[in-house]
Formats: structure tokens, C-alpha cells, sequence
């Protein structure tokens, strides 16, 4: 006996064998406790890393780069774009509704005249498996990983503009240090040339004193050199023409304990990186699974109502209309294994993600560890440069005294001059490692910021 297939029997056919979806994509990422660097007290946690430099020019530049950095809106731009995919991931789950309408002319043949048709089609493709669901929630979470990596850019570019602002600032340091090279350098050449011109010193006294002077004008251009192109770095990031024009406040901030960076598992919620890859890897998951159904009939359903005539006011009857509805159930047999290709590719693209995921989380505590590992480094090192400079201070005033009274030689002041410079021209750039270190870990920790409209956890 010949039964009657309906489309409402089909339907329930079909959900019977369906399976729920369930991604299997984790990637878990054991964490420990604490850091495993931080070995000491901890001040709390801040509320805006760029306020704590307590730099009244750092905010402002933040939030100028964060408004006009070409990378901030690229960034914005894909977010818009994933979002927009999502919502068209999720339009497939709707009817869709179409309308026609065409005009012919004929003249000749059998028949001539003129011809008109209207139409009106209406089509829904039953979601019997979830697999047009599952494409729904992919296009979500690529656009929640699009999201976070706009979150992760603004860090990004937050912090770049701020180590770029104490780069600028470590060579306007580094300058005014060989400027100060230099009037010493001439001061030393003078007492020299009073030296030789009374016949206590050698005339091979004097050239020394000259050419150690030359030597200073040099680095004096090489520093000059690297603050402009530090200035232009900065311009750059704030958008702005790389002109090397902007000032510098000749200024590093005095920084206050290491704040608690929180756990690392808090890191793995909080950091934009980790975050996205996370979002992309269950949307891989659910792709994966939308490749799998694929393979399994599919149900739709389409209405139609239509009509013909030869002139354009009867094409409008509705007493002619003619209206369909009709259900057909699809079911792939032979597409070349195109089907099967997909679903090994999007199956090993979500095991792609998977690992990838542990690298960014991985890399993540490392950048952690080492921005807390090094700020006590580097308190360490400044501690000892400055040591060394006061010494070396003390020690080149004390060469002066002596080479004026003819005790010590012209190699003798020249070497101390040498190593006060040094000493000093590390201490500035230890002090800015460590500033640059700090924001380092703010950016390594995703910490809060408010210039320019910064992340806070509840916005991400």
C-alpha cells in the first residue's frame, strides 16, 4: 500500500534521527595559583595603568592615538564585518520571501503581442538537524573573537603610544646628557690649552683633549638622530605626519610597587588574545559540526503565488492568481566527497585552533612572568647604576682637582669623563627599560586603563 508522505510527516521523520550539537573543541590550559615570579609584596591592583605614571601628557596621547591610530580602526573595521556575517549566519535560520514581476514583447511566429507575469515566492528550510543553528552560532562567536581582538588592539595600541612617549623621552634624556658631554669636554679642552700655554702641559695633551671633545660632538648628532626618530615613532602611532617635531618632556616617571597582577587564571579570562582564540576555537567547533549535517537530508518548504496574462491590469486579478505549496526533502548522494572534504577540513582546522590556543595561553603567562620577573631585576640594576654614577660623579671631580694641580694625567681625566657619561647614560636607559617594562606587564596582564575610552572586564 502506497502511503502519503506530508510535509509536517517529513518534518517529524527527520527530527526523530536528530542528533544534538556538541562541539568537542577544549583546550584546557592548566594554570597555577599565583605567578611563579612573583616572589614579593604586591601593591593592589590598579584601576587605570595609564593614570598611575601620574604623567599629565600620557593620558591625552593615549587617547589621541586610540582615536586616530590607522590599526585601531582597521580593527574596528573587522569587528563591523565579522558582526555583520553573524547576522547573516543568522538570517538563514528565516523564511525568505521573493517577488518577480516581468514584461514581454513578440512580434512575429506563432504567436505575437505582449505578456506579462507576476510573482511571489516564499521559501523556509527547516533547521532539522541544527546545522543551520550551528552556523549561527559560529558567525556569534567569530564576531565575539572580532570583538576581543578590538579590545586586544586598543591595549595594544594604549601601550605602544606609551612605551613610544618614554622612548621619545629616554633620548631627549640621552641628549641633554651629551650635550652636558660636550660643555665638559670644551671646559676640560680649555684648562688644558691654560695648561700648555703656561708649559705644564704637553701639546699631545691638547690634541687628546681635542679629540676626545670631537668624539663627544658625534654621539651629541647620534642622539640628536635617535630622539627625532623616536618623535617620529610616537607621530606616527598618534596618526599624525612623521614630522619629529613633537617635544619631548626630558622626564621618566618615578614608579611605585609592582601592582598585583591577579592569577593567572584570571589572566586567561581578562587577556583580548586568549579570549579570542577561545571564541574562535568553539565557532570551529560548531562549523565542524555544521559540516558534519551537512550530510544529512535536508527538509524545505516553498510557496508560491503567481500569474500571467497580456495585459499589465489583468496581471494584477487576484482572480487569477495561481498559488503552490510544496515540500521536498534533499538528501546528498554523489558531490565528488565535497561534502566529506569539508567536514575533515573544518574538523582539522578546529584541532588547528585548539592548539593555537594553548600557544596564545601559553605565551601569555610567559609574557606575564617575565614583566614581573624583570621589574625586580631592574629595580635591582638602577639601584646599582645609580651607585655607579654618584661614584663615578665624585671620582671625576676629584680627577679635575688632581690634573689641575699636575698629579693626574690627561688619559686619567679623560677616563673618568668617559665613565660618568656611561654610568649615567645607563642609569637613564635602565630607568626607561623599567618604565617600558611596567607597561609591558599592564599589556601582558590586559590591566584596565579609562584614556581615550579604555577596557574595563565588563566591557570585554
Amino acid at each position: 500500500m502506497l502511503l502519503r508522505f506530508s510535509p509536517a510527516l517529513a518534518a517529524l521523520t527527520l527530527a526523530a534521527c536528530a542528533t544534538p550539537a556538541g562541539p568537542d573543541t577544549a583546550a584546557p590550559v592548566e594554570a597555577p595559583a599565583r605567578f611563579a615570579a612573583l616572589d614579593a609584596a604586591t601593591a593592589p591592583a590598579l584601576s587605570d595603568w595609564v593614570a598611575a605614571f601620574d604623567d599629565p601628557a600620557l593620558p591625552a596621547l593615549v587617547a589621541e592615538a586610540l582615536r586616530d591610530n590607522p590599526d585601531i580602526q582597521a580593527a574596528r573595521a573587522a569587528l563591523e564585518a565579522a558582526e555583520a556575517r553573524a547576522r547573516a549566519a543568522g538570517a538563514s535560520r528565516l523564511p525568505t520571501l521573493d517577488g518577480s514581476f516581468g514584461a514581454r514583447e513578440q512580434d512575429g511566429g506563432f504567436s505575437s503581442g505582449s505578456s506579462f507575469s507576476l510573482g511571489l515566492e516564499a521559501s523556509w528550510q527547516a533547521d532539522v538537524w541544527g546545522r543551520l543553528s550551528d552556523q549561527a552560532r559560529a558567525g556569534a562567536l567569530s564576531a565575539d573573537a572580532s570583538r576581543a581582538d578590538w579590545y586586544g588592539a586598543r591595549l595594544s595600541i594604549a601601550a605602544a603610544a606609551a612605551r613610544a612617549w618614554y622612548a621619545l623621552n629616554e633620548a631627549a634624556l640621552q641628549t641633554d646628557l651629551a650635550r652636558q658631554d660636550v660643555a665638559t669636554r670644551q671646559r676640560q679642552l680649555e684648562i688644558v690649552e691654560r695648561r700648555f700655554n703656561r708649559g705644564v702641559a704637553r701639546s699631545s695633551d691638547v690634541r687628546t683633549a681635542r679629540s676626545a671633545l670631537a668624539s663627544s660632538e658625534a654621539g651629541l648628532s647620534s642622539r640628536v638622530r635617535s630622539e627625532r626618530a623616536a618623535a617620529r615613532t610616537l607621530e606616527v602611532l598618534l596618526g599624525d605626519y612623521p614630522a619629529g617635531a613633537i617635544d619631548a618632556a626630558g622626564a621618566l616617571p618615578a614608579l611605585a610597587a609592582l601592582p598585583d597582577p591577579g592569577s593567572p587564571q584570571a589572566l586567561f579570562e581578562r587577556r583580548p588574545d586568549i579570549v579570542a582564540a577561545g571564541a574562535r576555537l568553539s565557532a570551529a567547533g560548531f562549523s565542524a559540526d555544521a559540516a558534519s549535517k551537512a550530510l544529512y537530508p535536508g527538509l524545505s518548504l516553498r510557496a508560491e503565488l503567481s500569474d500571467s496574462a497580456s495585459s499589465i491590469e489583468d496581471v494584477f486579478d487576484a482572480d487569477e492568481l495561481v498559488s503552490s505549496v510544496a515540500a521536498s526533502i534533499l538528501a546528498p548522494i554523489f558531490r565528488g566527497g565535497a561534502l566529506r572534504a569539508e567536514r575533515d577540513r573544518t574538523e582539522a582546522e578546529a584541532r588547528r585552533l585548539a592548539a593555537s590556543y594553548v600557544n596564545t595561553a601559553l605565551n601569555a603567562l610567559r609574557e606575564a612572568e617575565n614583566a614581573i620577573d624583570a621589574d625586580a631585576r631592574l629595580a635591582e640594576r638602577v639601584d646599582a647604576l645609580t651607585r655607579a654614577s654618584e661614584e663615578a660623579s665624585e671620582a671625576l671631580a676629584l680627577v679635575e682637582r688632581q690634573y689641575a694641580s699636575g698629579v693626574a694625567t690627561i688619559f686619567e681625566l679623560i677616563d673618568a669623563q668617559s665613565r660618568l657619561i656611561s654610568a649615567q647614560g645607563q642609569l637613564i636607559t635602565a630607568r626607561a627599560q623599567r618604565v617600558d617594562n611596567r607597561i609591558a606587564l599592564h599589556l601582558a596582564i590586559a590591566d584596565d586603563f579609562n584614556a581615550g575610552g579604555g577596557i574595563a572586564p565588563a566591557d570585554q
